[in-house]
């Protein structure tokens, strides 16, 4: 999955120079995009999982003011294939971070 760099200028395109690759492997540290990257990104990232049979993910949104988790959480009730999501464990980074079920592609 390729995304703009965070770096890359606003204007830039996804496809152009500034892009960087986010390996599909179940786990999305949010720390690195901007919070405008989130409303698309999370949901592909989910998409990309599914298509790799990886039916649970953990999202790293980090703990801050908690803005960034309820966007997230936000994303994650309207999407159709999130069978659930909860935050994580106190020792896998608590309020930081949310693991979601994703129902498997039919």
């Amino acid at each position: 999955m390729t995304v703009a760099s965070p770096d890359a200028p606003p204007d830039e395109p996804s496809g152009a120079g500034g892009a960087i690759e986010i390996p599909i492997d179940g786990a999305l540290d949010l720390h690195t995009f901007r919070p405008a990257d989130v409303g698309d990104l999370v949901p592909d990232y989910l998409e990309a999982c599914r298509e790799r049979g990886i039916l649970e993910v953990r999202i790293v949104h980090g703990k801050g003011t908690g803005a960034l988790r309820e966007t997230v959480h936000s994303i994650l009730d309207a999407l159709s294939y999130v069978s659930s999501y909860r935050l994580e464990g106190s020792g896998r980074g608590g309020w930081g971070a949310t693991l979601v079920s994703l129902k498997p592609r039919s």
